[in-house]
């Protein structure tokens, strides 16, 4: 069964492709549903269109690349049979139903409009209705918000989140990891959200309890 990744309009593409890289160099397959909005941010923060006709290239490009905007990074081979792609219009597609098969949903990142979606139970579009029947269905789903500072009306629309069973998690990086490049601290949060999905991953170095951890090797 696939993981249903979403990407909202938000700042932060880069939390998205690192989750995508690891999730399919760990043998997951993927349902990606990438929203209107988030086409214009991913053109913004990495000058990649993403278009429905060539969809595969293009995720190609976008996984390629580090957090730095630098390209071929990362090799990364998107296998046909990996990856199924729903155009966020497509209402009919087959995670708009708890019919259809998955272990759960990750939207990273999760803008405010989208936080509020989900938790008002809008379903405007596909992403907003995967994860309302990802809730309905009693499936993981994890909301990485990605926006400062939080209003008070999207903080009630967390908590609503977080009581219908939703795991939140803001993208909010450490340092005790001992990072050195800002891919680090981009992969300690997409570390934290497959965390909170129960996905095993190495992205990050984990607290072992002793001081002075993140200035030692790796």
């Amino acid at each position: 069964m696939p993981w249903i990744v979403g990407v909202s309009g938000a700042s932060g593409t880069p939390y998205a492709a690192a989750v995508l890289r690891a999730l399919l160099a760990g043998g997951d397959s993927v349902d990606l549903v990438v929203s209107r909005a988030s086409r214009l941010t991913l053109l913004d923060e990495t000058g990649i269109s993403f278009r429905d006709a060539h969809w595969r290239d293009d995720l190609r490009d976008w996984l390629g690349r580090g957090a730095d905007g630098k390209p071929d990074t990362f090799e990364v081979d998107v296998d046909t049979d990996a990856v199924r792609y729903w155009g966020a219009g497509d209402l009919a597609a087959g995670p708009s139903s708890g019919s259809y098969p998955a272990k759960g949903m990750l939207i990273v990142p999760a803008s405010t409009a989208c936080v509020a979606g989900v938790a008002l139970g809008l379903s405007k579009d596909l992403l907003q209705r995967a994860a309302s029947v990802t809730l309905k269905e009693r499936r993981t789903l994890v909301v990485a918000v990605r926006e400062t500072p939080l209003s008070g009306q999207t903080l009630r629309h967390l908590v609503a989140l977080d009581d219908a069973g939703a795991r939140v998690v803001p993208a909010s990086p450490a340092f005790y990891a001992g990072a050195t490049h800002i891919q680090d601290l981009v992969d300690f949060v997409a570390g934290r959200v497959l965390d909170s999905a129960g996905v095993p991953h190495g992205l990050y170095r984990r607290w072992t309890g002793e001081l002075g951890g993140a200035t030692r090797p790796a």
